[in-house]
């Protein structure tokens, strides 16, 4: 079953979804990002969340 987009939040707080538009906005605003810095960064390493977080924080 498909994530309900009138949620704010995602369904799975751990993971980051790139395919889901409401996901995608959730997670811009929490980390303070762009859509492509949040797409670099889980490309990068993956959509787990604590590792987005890592990736974007620096070194």
């Amino acid at each position: 079953m498909a994530d309900d987009p009138t949620k704010r939040s995602p369904q799975d707080a751990q993971r980051i979804s790139l395919s889901e538009a409401h996901e995608v906005a959730y997670w811009t605003k929490a980390l303070g990002v762009t859509k492509e810095q949040l797409a670099e960064a889980v490309k990068a390493v993956g959509p787990m969340a604590k590792d987005v977080r890592a990736k974007l924080k620096g070194p």
